[in-house]
Parts: structure tokens; sequence; C-alpha cells
């Protein structure tokens, strides 16, 4: 985990190609203090790093990410009201390579769409 205590992962299914995992996001990381102070919204960076852990954990690999697409941020993630997040991801092997699709929701509203493509370091 890059970030350390940012989020813990409550529940991980991974099967044919498809995680579906929820986490628990820390309101109380200092990350939070300066994004944006009395307003905590969760960094998209951060939201891209927890996609490329969990497929990580899903493939038992070190991944590089080489290229991302349509990466479309729907709803602000404020860790005070929305401290749990439910992220979908469909995961492809293409000529050695892995392709991501994710989708992340925090109840009813989709947070995050997202496209990658990674490599094995």
């Amino acid at each position: 985990m890059l970030l350390k205590n940012l989020y813990t992962v409550q529940s991980f299914e991974f099967k044919e190609g498809q995680l579906v995992s929820e986490i628990f996001i820390n309101k109380d990381h200092d990350i939070f203090n300066g994004h944006f102070p009395g307003n905590p919204v969760m960094p998209g960076v951060c939201m891209i790093q927890i996609i490329k852990e969990l497929t990580e954990k899903a493939l038992e690999k070190k991944l590089f990410m080489e290229k991302s697409s349509n990466i479309k941020f729907m709803a602000l993630i404020n860790p005070e009201e929305n401290n749990t997040l439910v992220l979908n991801l469909n995961i492809t092997e293409e000529e050695g390579k892995f392709k991501v699709k994710n989708i992340t929701k925090m109840g009813d509203t989709v947070a995050l769409k997202f496209n990658g493509l990674y490599r094995e370091v």
C-alpha cells in the first residue's frame, strides 16, 4: 500500500476476471488535512492508486500502469460523508498486458469510471 492506513479492504472477491471489493476510507488520514482543510475530498490520484493495488492483489503481480483512458470523476468522495466504496473491476489479459475497467460507487452513486492498461514489472 503506497499510502499506509488510507483505506482497508472490507471484502475482496475475484473470480473469472471480475473483482468486487469494498473498501473503507480512513477519514482521519493525513492526506485529507491538505485536500482540503474543512472539506476533505479523496484525491483522484489516490483512487487510481487504489485500483492498481487491488488489481495487483487479484493477479498476485506487481504492475506498472502504461496507459489510462476514459477517466471520469463523477462525484466527489468526501470521507466524512461516504467512507465506504465498492469497486467493480473487469480484468482481462491481452498480449501479456492487463486491461482494467473500473466503476467505483459510493452507495448508488457512481464516483469514478476508469480504464487502464498495465504490464507486469
